[in-house]
């Protein structure tokens, strides 16, 4: 694999800037029948809760023009669970493992990282997308404020690095990521799911039973890449790019944008394939625009 490719994030070495996003990716194990997944840079487990959840009712996914919605909700095992019947098998292939943990509350996500504390997890992904079930339902990652205090609460405890997944639903996604820079996030990842809908227009009612889901796809990259793209004009941590990313060039525009990594999604739905192919076509883009390391294009936009 080209030398070129290496990322540092957050003192970790991938060796490519190509990740399997949280919730697309499973554990691994179902993508480790189709190709050796140890040629991705690192893999994303599904969102974790201190307990386990069921998720939601109803349709989980629904596809659209140019996407996808998805209403699974944070159906996981929990924490205790995934250490004791998961987590050895990820960490056994040869690629970087991120564990994506969530919370209702302020002290569940401080407990599942005292856990997570005690594993070999190199990078924690904080999922602060979860609804605030303190705050009538209403995502940790909405308010500026809400984050600054759930991101500086979460760095006291937490003995890993931590990337803070950013949602698109922020009052001001760039004030967002300022607050979560200055509370002491190690880097950020954005962006997750848009919210949306669907309408079952012969029943007369929406397709989900949670009426909202979240969309992603390739139709929300060019969304998506702008955040990237305004965030990192203004934070100094790195930035891992999600939103849309269906080949190599996509992962380039991030990349151009000023994103370090990038996290691949709801491709994988489309072409379980994907992150293999992302990685061979990077390599392959590399050697014809005659590009010795990925340092010389990232920002430069």
């Amino acid at each position: 694999m080209h030398k070129g490719l290496e990322v540092n994030l957050c003192g970790v070495t991938l060796k490519n800037p190509v990740i399997g996003a949280s919730g697309t990716f499973g554990y691994g194990k179902e993508y480790e029948e189709l190709y050796d997944i140890s040629v991705m840079g690192a893999i994303c487990s599904k969102g974790l809760t201190l307990h386990k959840k069921e998720g939601n009712s109803g349709i989980r996914t629904y596809e659209t023009k140019g996407g996808l919605l998805n209403s699974v909700g944070l159906q996981n095992p929990g924490v205790d669970a995934f250490i004791e019947t998961e987590l050895d098998r990820m960490l056994s292939y040869d690629t970087v493992t991120i564990v994506n943990l969530g919370g209702g509350s302020l002290e569940e996500y401080l407990m599942g990282l005292e856990k997570l504390n005690k594993t070999k997890v190199p990078l924690i992904e904080l999922n602060i997308s979860c609804p605030n079930v303190k705050s009538g339902g209403m995502a940790f990652g909405i308010k500026s404020e809400v984050a600054y205090e759930v991101v500086k609460e979460a760095k006291k405890v937490s003995k890993k690095p931590l990337i803070v997944k950013l949602s698109p639903n922020a009052e001001d996604i760039v004030d967002m990521a300022l607050s979560c820079e200055k509370a002491g996030a190690d880097a950020l990842s954005l962006v997750n799911t848009f919210k949306g809908m669907a309408i079952d227009i012969q029943k007369r009612k929406p397709i989900f039973d949670n009426v909202t889901a979240g969309f992603s796809g390739p139709a929300i990259k060019p969304i998506a890449l702008r955040m990237v793209y305004e965030v990192k004009k203004a934070v100094s941590v790195p930035v891992v790019g999600i939103g849309g990313i269906v080949s190599a060039e996509d992962a380039i525009e991030f990349i151009m944008a000023g994103a370090e990594a990038v996290e691949i999604g709801s491709g994988n739905f489309m072409n379980p394939l994907l992150g293999k192919e992302i990685v061979e076509n990077l390599e392959k883009w590399m050697n014809e625009n005659g590009v010795s390391s990925l340092r010389e294009i990232r920002g430069i936009i």
